[in-house]
């Protein structure tokens, strides 16, 4: 499966409770279970974005189908794809 790391955000529409409910956080680890990925790791943070995620989807195409679910879900987001430090020391080799 692939890496991925999702920055998101909390859009207006979402409102204030939904930002600091705990069961939000649980949808979004259940919608991405729920296409088929895992979540690795889930940050809240300070700043420009609400929560980063770390998570593994088993190819691009269930990742778009996930960030579309996430848009409806309010939630947007700037996803990376993210390669393991051996896998890029392999892409450097090869370039």
């Amino acid at each position: 499966m692939a890496t991925y790391v999702s920055l998101c955000q909390w859009t207006q529409k979402s409102g204030e409770n939904q930002r600091q409910s705990p069961e939000s956080i649980e949808r979004v680890k259940a919608l991405i279970r729920a296409a088929g990925g895992e979540p690795k790791a889930l940050y809240l943070t300070m700043g420009r974005f609400d929560f980063v995620v770390v998570l593994e989807m088993p190819d691009d195409a269930s990742l778009a189908k996930l960030l579309l679910k996430l848009g409806a879900a309010n939630i947007w987001s700037e996803t990376l794809i993210a390669f393991e430090e051996s896998d890029y020391r392999k892409l450097l080799g090869s370039a």
